[in-house]
């Protein structure tokens, strides 16, 4: 009798029960991510990799893993899609290319054997190591190597024991993490990012050997403690040549991979990951400029989904012990350096010059936005961030702070607070917290900044929530639209005024409305000391014999800012006040040479 027939069949590992164990896996992640947070200290501090990986594997189980399935192959080809659709940061990026590399060597298998699945996981452990400009051991890379190499002999019929042989290989290569990095060592953890890929493989052991998917949910409540890992490095440990965490995803044909990575070491970038295939390649690197790696990156492809976080931001709230983040967007116009101070977080706006988008204030400066505002042809938009901005920032503040506050942009005039109050149902709706400011630019700067001042000083959430009601009616907003070509073209003034305004020599004045709106009130006849006129304009509205807080903005037009500042602090009672640059939210609308006032009581 042929010999063939005594051997017992060879197991197969099929699209469903892949599919299962992948989901297992994925929600012990997700499950595990503040823990994961609270140990990242490399490559910089900055608590995010938990946030991250859990971003990245959430898309994954939207997309991929929430549709039943026949084929192994297929499966893992959309799941490596996904993945790098939605990465984030560079455990995230590394774990995408990861699952891409076993995908594309899985091909269109509709069952796999163990060897077959072996050589997979080898050649993604081997993509994973390439998607890195300078990889180093002891991270994720190190533990993905030991749980591919542990596989690659599968022997007998027992897949259970097989896999659990690549588990115990890959804990003991994560338990030796912190003896290849010194900073681990320091801190006394392991690799934030390799401990995320061993709790993947645990939901997967637990799947395998209980045949169940453990029904893990995310916490609703953090531990009491809630401290930041005493591992975390100091603020001065974030490199500060490469401050900004930037990603972006490229769509195209024959992406040039190599072309990207010699254009991203031209640009003086550092922990450059490049993941995903041919046609779509998703890009992750610290740099000192985003707007630059994104124009960089818009020359071997369509760029979309481009982000950017500030990891000195970041690095304060993994080292900080408040009880309440406060986070606002890119509307709310405030002194930088009281944003650094106040650890105040924000989510951007998207910006679009014809084809182009740029996140606002980050991938496009203000400064450039008004250069471009004067020399492009096309009329600029603004659109509101996406609700999945918003809850990518949410998790990670929620996983250092026991609630979170956003100070938002009127209603009245954006889908933005919407956009914010949909990410926080989906995610802690208990400890998420959306104000209404019912203002903008400097008037939400100033809500903004006193909601911040209040968690400082350790205030709850409840506390701030009130305070800001109590001064938002008393937070007033005026501007002084110079040039109204702008409003007219994008049909915010309608087109027979400007003859109209033009002929009377008027420069129109609007103030933000109990309704959240901007409403013309009057204007100033001729050209001549407008700055101090529109000043004293304001003077008398607001009234003496109270200190205030002013906010002057300035579109493109900083001598006149510091005129009407002057004439402010001549007139009122000035306690503070800041000069900043209005961002694309008015700019867009009321033209370069605009001029915004805000006041507030001192509290």
């Amino acid at each position: 009798m042929n010999a063939a027939f005594l051997d017992p069949p060879r197991p197969l590992i099929r699209g469903p029960a892949l599919r299962r164990a992948l989901i297992a896996g994925a929600r012990r992640v997700i499950a595990q991510r503040e823990q994961l947070n609270k140990i990242n200290v490399f490559p910089v501090p900055d608590g995010d990799t938990g946030s991250n990986l859990a971003f990245t594997l959430g898309g994954v189980l939207a997309g991929a893993l929430s549709r039943r399935t026949q084929g192994a192959g297929d499966l893992l080809r959309r799941v490596g899609e996904d993945a790098v659709d939605g990465a984030r940061g560079n455990s995230g990026a590394i774990l995408a290319q990861f699952l891409t590399g076993v995908a594309e060597a899985a091909g269109s298998a509709r069952a796999l054997e163990p060897e077959a699945l072996a050589r997979a996981i080898r050649a993604g452990a081997a993509s994973a190591r390439q998607a890195l400009s300078e990889p180093r051991e002891g991270t994720i890379i190190s533990v993905i190597a030991a749980f591919a190499d542990a596989l690659e002999h599968p022997g007998g019929g027992d897949l259970g024991a097989w896999f659990r042989r690549g588990l115990e290989h890959s804990r003991r290569a994560l338990a030796n993490t912190p003896n290849q990095l010194p900073v681990l060592a320091k801190a006394g953890v392991v690799d934030a990012g390799a401990q995320g890929f061993v709790d993947l493989l645990e939901g997967i052991e637990e799947f395998i050997a209980s045949g169940a998917i453990d029904a893990v949910g995310v916490a609703d409540e953090l531990p009491a403690d809630l401290e930041a890992a005493e591992g975390h490095g100091e603020l001065g440990d974030a490199d500060p040549e490469h401050r900004w965490c930037s990603e972006c995803l490229l769509v195209g044909e024959g992406l040039d991979r190599a072309g990207l990575r010699a254009a991203m070491g031209e640009l003086g970038s550092s922990c450059v990951v490049i993941a995903g295939s041919h046609t779509r390649l998703r890009l992750h690197a610290h740099v000192a400029n985003p707007s630059a790696m994104f124009e960089v990156a818009a020359r071997f492809g369509r760029v979309e989904g481009a982000k950017a976080d500030d990891m000195h931001a970041q690095a304060r709230t993994a080292a900080g012990a408040i009880a309440v983040a406060v986070i606002t967007d890119s509307a709310a116009d405030l002194p930088e350096a009281e944003m650094q101070r106040l650890n105040i977080h924000m989510v951007p706006a998207r910006v679009n010059f014809g084809d182009q988008d740029y996140l606002d204030k980050v991938g496009l400066s203000t400064a450039e936005f008004y250069r471009k505002l004067r020399t492009e042809l096309v009329l600029p938009r603004t659109s509101q961030p996406p609700p999945g901005d918003f809850r990518r920032q949410f998790e990670f503040l929620l996983s250092h702070h026991r609630e979170l506050v956003y100070v938002g942009l009127s209603r009245a005039v954006s889908g933005t607070l919407q956009s914010a109050e949909t990410a926080a149902q989906r995610g802690h709706p208990g400890r998420t917290h959306v104000f209404d400011t019912g203002n903008a630019s400097g008037g939400e700067g100033l809500l903004v900044m006193r909601a911040a001042e209040m968690a400082q000083a350790g205030a709850d959430a409840a506390t701030i929530l009130a305070e800001l009601a109590r001064l938002k009616p008393l937070t007033l907003t005026w501007a002084l639209a110079r040039d109204i070509r702008h409003a007219v073209r994008g049909g915010r003034i309608p087109a027979w005024a400007k003859p109209l305004v033009d002929w009377l020599g008027l420069t129109p004045m609007a103030k933000v409305k109990p309704t959240g709106r901007l409403g013309v009130v009057g204007g100033l006849f001729g050209a001549a000391n407008q700055p101090e006129r529109f000043g004293r304009y304001v003077a008398r509205r607001v009234g003496r014999g109270q200190r205030l807080r002013v906010i002057v903005g300035h579109c493109d037009a900083a001598a006149d800012g510091e005129r009407l500042l002057a004439t402010l602090r001549a007139e009122l009672d000035v306690a503070e006040g800041w000069l900043v640059e209005t961002g694309s939210a008015i700019g867009a609308h009321a033209g370069p040479g605009a001029l915004v006032v805000s006041v507030q009581p001192l509290a």
